[in-house]
Formats: structure tokens, C-alpha cells, sequence
């Protein structure tokens, strides 16, 4: 026997075996999918096990993240920090294998996949971030960024629209270093893969602009390897078909019932037998060497690279100081940027959006992203740089087309390929589309900034379907996005500030329309995610909560109520941000012992009912508006004073 047929032998006994031994797991494509990784994990795929962080280390996106039990057996095969011990708990609790790939969870694991056809688009992402660097740092002779990126991809996975919108954008790119890894076993859960998808995938990849490689025998590692070594020489993009047959090797092979089967310990038994394995979560030392080999030949790999930077700086030294600098976690002068506050004043806070992300992105060339067809609506674009294309890729704006699923997830790629400053942007109704990319950032834990624009019933003329209504509350139900709804230039300031120092998602909420201009805003509080902009001139017996352009609209409410009444503003910039801040800030902002406490904001978000109880008030939207002038639309829906304080007045009574 090959020793490469006795390696294919165990990893599919071991993948087998983790499953059986959890109870739980996707029997199917572990084993026939295992001749493909392995032959990238032997042949071709460039790793350091001693350190995973290495620069220009290939990228490996397991888009199908249900063959995780066949991944995790390569990791450990491969020398990465997965013990066998960690195979048998997979699946168990705090393990380190858990059911699909998780980033920061699992050495080696480039990004959390799961739902499928967003780890495609998260590949396109990395591809894009791998080829701006390259472009912008690599010289004749030093490639200092020279990395392929390899994805991973299931018949489900290419019948999700995120995927063909990131491959449509990734061939109009040319991102000739992406290579998808498609696993055509053409069986799906329900049955035969042609019940619900009969198109010619070759095609249709050659249609848009890929280069397409079909493999017969998916199933043999030697048909494998030689089909990947030739993707790499491709200047497209390329998909490698590999015919597979699904549960290879089991009595269901072939078979929808074998996707997440479990074979009993006696089918486990017949099964390892077959392939000639006698131990239990065992790699023979043959086995283990020749895959060692592999990972010795990857710190080989890096150690060259180093040599070879180190001859850049003194060869390129201008060059490999701003290369050093690009990397380096740069600190904004916001004290400075406010200090330009007079240009916000009275505008949209798109329109300061614009003014503050300029700035911002001269300062940081790490600033990179682009909108989905809307740049000249939403203002997010860098002005004094290229935009990114096939035969230009050092530039930093990049036309997404109209793809929002696959923009929020490519962004998302190109955040985890390295430190980059990465923004996307549409119009806040469509941010329903990015849902699922923007749960799989929040999971991550990815500083990525949404820009959404349009973000009220103000938008008018364009009718129900432009007009935002439930997104700002579908937005905050992310647990782990911070959501931003400035009334001005510098909250919107304050939502960069904690955007750019910590981990984690921002989605800013902006408007089209100017804003009034409140004397009481402040850029230091708005850090706090909630502060009193207009104290009321004793205890408040009424205190108003609003966000946005319901700030200014508020104070108006306030002064004039204060006829009769003591009455307190408080803006609230960010939610999530406030709710973290001690009892005693939040109690002292809350003003709870107020008579009446009062939420103003065009949406429909429920959560507000967490500040204020039964017998307090919410003015927000409360049904689809109509097609017509903006202002005009914002007072029918009880947007103006006079609407206002007759509802307050009367809720007193």
C-alpha cells in the first residue's frame, strides 16, 4: 500500500471515528472530501504550526464548515495544536473542536464558517486584501505578499447568493491567487442535488471570468494534487471541479442519508476494517512523518520570507518602513479632527460622515471599502484615492455593485486577513440583506464599520420600501454589534474613536437630511453611549430619550414643554455602549424618577422598553408610510412639536 493511500486510509477512519465517538456530526463529505484537503495539506498549502499568524502563510477557508471533523484530523495530522484527545471531544463543551470551524477558537482556522456560502465570500475578501497588498508593497524580485487563498466548497455552499455574487465580483477582479476547492458529490440532504439545481456550474464560473478545472476522480489523491498544482498557474481565478462520491467506503455512500449520518461502533468496526485500520484515534509514525514533512516544508517556507524581508528593508527602505507602519495599530488625533467640528454644522450626518472618513482615511492607508452601488448617495468613498481594479489594486474604494450579502462578507475577509480598517456601505432598508454577514462579524468580533444612510421615514418619495423602519431594531439584536445613531458630526465622531479601539462591529446609522443644530452635543459624553444634552432646570418631571435626528426635535419638544413642565433630554448615540457603563452613570442619565419618560425615535425598535416601564410613552413608527415629500412624511407620522407635546401633555393628564 502507498503511504499516501494508508494517510487517506486513517484520516478517514479517525474523521469517522470523532463523529461516532460524539454522537454527533457530518459523516458524508469527512470522507469524501478527505483525497482533496489532503492533498492540499501535503502538496501545496503554505503553514507555519509555530506560528499561524505568519504574514504570507496561505489562507484556508473551510466554506463547508460541516466537514469540520475531517478538518480538525488534518490539523492534528498536520502538526497544528489539535491533540487527538481534542478529537475525541468533539463537539463536548469548551472543546477546542467545536461542531464548525470557530475563529479564535481553533488553531489554524482562518474564519467561523457554518452557514453556507459565507465562508466563499469571507475566501473573495482575503483574495482582495492579498492582492492590495501585493500591489502596493511587492517589487521585482520581492514578493513580499504572495499567498494563495483556497476555499473549500460544498454543492450548497455554490447555491447560496452570496457565493455567486462574491464570485461574480471576484473574476470582474481578476484575483488570480483564489482558488475554490468545489466538493461535487451532487447530493444534497433532501435527495439527488439535480431535485433542486441542474445549471452547469463550469459554465457559469467561465461566464464570469474563472478559469474552470474539472476533476473525474475526486476521489484519488494523485487526480487531486496535479489539479491544484495547475490552479496556482492560472491568472483567473479558478474553480476545480472534483467529481466526489459523498460517504465514500460506507454502505450509504452515495446516498442523501449519509450527510450527517452516525456509524454505529459494529458499522465503525466493518468500516475501519475496510481500510485496513486497526487502532483507535491513532496515527501510525509513517503516516505522521510524511505529513510533517509538509508542515517542516511550510517553516522553511517562512523562514526564507524572513530572510527575504530582511533584504528588502535595506534594499527598499522607504518602502519597508511604511510597510512596518501599515501594520502598526495607528492612534487618530480626534481632539484634532473636532477641532474642524464648524464644517458638520447644519449638514446630513452622511455628509459629515464623508468629511470625518476623508480625514481618518488620509491619515490610515489601512482604510479600505466600498458601497454596494451607492456611493454617490451614502457619500462613502475616499476621495483622494484609486478606486480597486483588475489592473489597479492598490486603490481603496471598491465597487461592490448591487451585492450587499456578499459585500458585508467579503468585508469581513478582508478584516481577518490582516489589520486593516475595512468599511462597507447602502442604504439602511437594505441592511436587511447583510443580516447574516453582519451576525458572522459579531461573532468574530470584527472591527468592521457599516455605514448605513437613509435612515428614516424621511427618506419620503421613494416610498415604503426605501423607508427604514424595523432594520435599527434587527441591527441592535446582534449581539456584539454596536450600533451608532448620531445627532451630529461629533457623536459621529465618537462612534469612529471607539470603532477604531475596540474589537469589535459598528454600524453607523446615518441621515440624508440635514440636522438641527444642538448647542448641548458633546463628543467626549457621546463616548459614554448616552448623556443628558439638555438638563431640565430642576428634577425632570418629564425626561425625553431620543437618537439621530430626533435629538434636535426633542430639545424643540423640551423647551416647549418647560412652560409647564421641568423636562430633561438625553441623546443616546449607542445603546450597547451605555448599557455597559456602571449603575450609578446609568441611573444618573436614566432619570427614572421622572413622572414621565419618553422615547423618541423613528423606528419601531422595542427595546426601549427596557429604560422606561407601561405608563411611559413611545413616539415611533408604528405602521408603513407613504410615498411623498420627506419632511412632509416625517410630520404626518407625528414627527413635529406640536404633535408631540399634545401626546405628552395628554399622557400626563
Amino acid at each position: 500500500m502507498k503511504i499516501t493511500e494508508k494517510a487517506l486510509n486513517y484520516i478517514k477512519a479517525i474523521s469517522a471515528e470523532t463523529i461516532t465517538n460524539a454522537q454527533s456530526g457530518h459523516l458524508g463529505s469527512s470522507l469524501g472530501g478527505a483525497c482533496i484537503l489532503f492533498s492540499l495539506f501535503k502538496d501545496h498549502y503554505n503553514f507555519d504550526v509555530s506560528d499561524t499568524d505568519f504574514l504570507s502563510r496561505d489562507r484556508l477557508v473551510i466554506s463547508a464548515g460541516h466537514i469540520s471533523p475531517l478538518y480538525y484530523t488534518l490539523l492534528s495530522l498536520f502538526g497544528f495544536d489539535v491533540s487527538l484527545q481534542d478529537l475525541k471531544e468533539f463537539r463536548k463543551l469548551g472543546s477546542k473542536t467545536p461542531g464548525h470551524p470557530k475563529y479564535g477558537k481553533t488553531e489554524g482556522v482562518e474564519t467561523s464558517t457554518g452557514p453556507l456560502g459565507q465562508g466563499v465570500a469571507n475566501a473573495v475578501g482575503m483574495a482582495v486584501a492579498e492582492k492590495s497588498l501585493s500591489d502596493r508593497f511587492n517589487t521585482v524580485g520581492f514578493p513580499i505578499i504572495n499567498n494563495y487563498t483556497y476555499c473549500y466548497v460544498s454543492d450548497g455552499d455554490l447555491m447560496e447568493g452570496v457565493s455567486m455574487e462574491a464570485c461574480s465580483l471576484a473574476g470582474t477582479l481578476g484575483l488570480s491567487k483564489l482558488i475554490l476547492l468545489y466538493d461535487c458529490n451532487e447530493v444534497t440532504i433532501d435527495g439527488a442535488l439535480e431535485l433542486s439545481n441542474k445549471e452547469n456550474i463550469g459554465l457559469k464560473f467561465k461566464s464570469m471570468g474563472w478559469n474552470v478545472i474539472y476533476v473525474k476522480k475526486g476521489n484519488s489523491y494523485s487526480h487531486c494534487t496535479k489539479a491544484i498544482l495547475k490552479a496556482k498557474k492560472s491568472s483567473k481565478p479558478t474553480i476545480i471541479i472534483f467529481k466526489t462520491l459523498i460517504g465514500i467506503g460506507t454502505e450509504k455512500e452515495g446516498t442523501s442519508s449519509v450527510h450527517n449520518y452516525i456509524l454505529s461502533p459494529e458499522e465503525l468496526s466493518i468500516f475501519k476494517k475496510k481500510l485496513r485500520v486497526k487502532e483507535s484515534f491513532y496515527f501510525p509514525n509513517d503516516v505522521r512523518e510524511l505529513c510533517m514533512a509538509s508542515a517542516r516544508k511550510g517553516k522553511l517556507y517562512h523562514e526564507k520570507w524572513n530572510q527575504m524581508l530582511a533584504v528588502y528593508a535595506t534594499s527598499q527602505p522607504e518602502l519597508y518602513k511604511e510597510f512596518i507602519n501599515y501594520f502598526d495599530k495607528k492612534k487618530m488625533d480626534f481632539e484634532k479632527v473636532l477641532k474642524n467640528s464648524s464644517k458638520w454644522e447644519g449638514l446630513s450626518t452622511r455628509e459629515a460622515n464623508s468629511i470625518i472618513l476623508n480625514e481618518i482615511g488620509e491619515k490610515l492607508l489601512q482604510v479600505i471599502g466600498g458601497t454596494a452601488d451607492v456611493g454617490p448617495s451614502t457619500l462613502c468613498v475616499l476621495n483622494n484615492s484609486a478606486n480597486f481594479l483588475v489592473r489597479s489594486k492598490r486603490g481603496r474604494n471598491i465597487h461592490y455593485g448591487v451585492r450587499e450579502h456578499a459585500m458585508g462578507a467579503v468585508a469581513n475577509g478582508i478584516a481577518l486577513y490582516e489589520d486593516f480598517i475595512v468599511f462597507d456601505s447602502s442604504f439602511l432598508a437594505f441592511s436587511n440583506y447583510m443580516i447574516p454577514a453582519l451576525r458572522m462579524r459579531a461573532l468574530m468580533k470584527l472591527p468592521v464599520i457599516s455605514m448605513f444612510t437613509h435612515d428614516s421615514i424621511f427618506i419620503g418619495e421613494d416610498g415604503p420600501t426605501h423607508q427604514p423602519i424595523e432594520q435599527i431594531a434587527q441591527l441592535r439584536l446582534i449581539i456584539g454589534l454596536k450600533v451608532f445613531r448620531p445627532a451630529d458630526g461629533k457623536e459621529l465622531l465618537a462612534g469612529y474613536k471607539l470603532a477604531l479601539s475596540e474589537s469589535e462591529p459598528t454600524a453607523m446609522i446615518l441621515s440624508k437630511q440635514p440636522l438641527k443644530i444642538v448647542s448641548g452635543t458633546s463628543f467626549k459624553e457621546a463616548l459614554m453611549g448616552g448623556y443628558v444634552v439638555l438638563p431640565s432646570s430642576k428634577n425632570a418631571e418629564i425626561v425625553i430619550y431620543a437618537t439621530g435626528s430626533e435629538v434636535g426635535l426633542a430639545v424643540d419638544v423640551a423647551k416647549e414643554l418647560e412652560k409647564k413642565y421641568s423636562v430633561s433630554v438625553v441623546s443616546f448615540p449607542c445603546l450597547e455602549v451605555f448599557d455597559r457603563q456602571s449603575n450609578s452613570y446609568k441611573a444618573k442619565i436614566l432619570q427614572k424618577n421622572a413622572k414621565l419618560k419618553v422615547v423618541l425615535e423613528a423606528s419601531n425598535d422595542n427595546i426601549w422598553y427596557k429604560y422606561i416601564g407601561e405608563n411611559d410613552l413611545f413616539i415611533g413608527v408604528k405602521k408603513y408610510r407613504e410615498s411623498c415629500n420627506g419632511e412632509l412624511n416625517y410630520t404626518k407620522a407625528g414627527f413635529n412639536v406640536k404633535s408631540i407635546v399634545r401626546e405628552i401633555t395628554n399622557k400626563l393628564k
